[in-house]
C-alpha cells in the first residue's frame, strides 16, 4: 500500500494531506525520508515530525448521514465537523460535500478509492434535492433552469436537469443535479431573485434518505452497496 494512502486510513490526516507531509519530507519510514512512491508493508516503522504513526485495524465501511443545518462537510479539526459529529470507530471521511446551510444525504467512507469517483461531477452521478423557496416557483423559471443556464463567474452553463413542482406546494420544487459547481443550487435561484429558505439532498445515486432522522446515520445495506458498486466499476 502506497504510503499516503496508509497514512489516510490511519485516520491521523487525510490522503491529500499526508502528500503535503510527505512533500515536506516530514514522514519518515523505517529511517528514510519518504517519497510518494513508497510502499509499506507490514512491520515499517513511520515517523511523521519524529513521532510514530499507530493505525487502527481497517474495517471496510460505508454510512449515510442526513446532516442538520450547521455542520460542516470536513475532517478538518474546527467546530462543528462532521466527523466528531458522526462519532464513528472508523477513520471516515465525507463524499463530495454539503455545504453548512444544507441537510441532508451525505455519504461517509474509509474506502479512499470511491470517493472520487462518486463526488467528481464529471462521471456524471444524480444528486437530488428538495428546495424551498421564499416565493411561489414560477414555470418559466423551472423551465429556464431545466434546460441550463450561465450563471455570473461562469464560462459555461449549467448542464440540463430534471425539476419539477412538489405536489401540493406552491414553494417547494425537486431538482436532480449531474454536476456539482459551488453553491449551483442557490446560485440558480438567486439567479431569479429567489432566496433559498430550505435545501436538502435527498437522493445520491441509488442511495436515498427517505426515513433517517436529521442528525442520524446509518450503514449502507448489502443491496445499496451493490448497487453503487455496479455503476462505479
Amino acid at each position: 500500500m502506497k504510503i499516503d494512502k496508509y497514512i489516510g486510513q490511519s485516520g491521523f490526516i487525510s490522503r491529500r494531506k499526508a502528500n503535503v507531509l510527505i512533500d515536506e519530507k516530514r514522514v519518515l519510514v523505517n529511517g528514510k525520508v519518504a517519497s510518494v512512491s513508497t510502499n509499506i508493508k507490514e512491520g515499517d516503522l513511520i515517523l511523521i515530525d519524529g513521532k510514530e504513526l499507530k493505525v487502527k485495524e481497517y474495517v471496510p465501511t460505508y454510512i449515510v448521514y442526513n446532516k442538520p443545518k450547521g455542520i460542516e462537510c470536513t475532517s478538518e479539526k474546527i467546530a462543528n465537523n462532521i466527523i466528531d459529529a458522526i462519532g464513528h470507530e472508523q477513520n471516515i471521511y465525507p463524499v463530495g460535500r454539503l455545504d453548512k446551510d444544507s441537510e441532508g444525504l451525505i455519504l461517509l467512507t474509509n474506502h479512499s478509492e470511491i470517493i472520487d469517483k462518486i463526488a467528481n461531477s464529471e462521471h456524471g452521478h444524480e444528486k437530488e434535492y428538495i428546495v424551498t423557496l421564499n416565493l411561489p416557483v414560477r414555470k418559466q423559471f423551472l423551465k429556464e433552469i431545466s434546460e441550463g443556464i450561465l450563471l455570473k463567474g461562469e464560462k459555461v452553463r449549467t448542464k440540463p436537469c430534471g425539476v419539477s413542482l412538489e405536489p401540493n406546494a406552491k414553494r417547494i420544487f425537486r431538482i436532480t443535479l449531474t454536476q456539482g459547481l459551488n453553491r449551483q443550487i442557490r446560485r440558480m435561484c438567486n439567479a431569479y431573485d429567489y432566496q433559498v429558505i430550505k435545501l436538502q439532498r435527498v437522493r445520491v445515486m441509488n442511495i436515498k434518505l427517505e426515513k433517517l432522522k436529521i442528525g442520524e446515520w446509518r450503514a449502507l445495506t448489502k443491496e445499496e452497496l451493490d448497487g453503487l458498486f455496479a455503476v462505479l466499476n
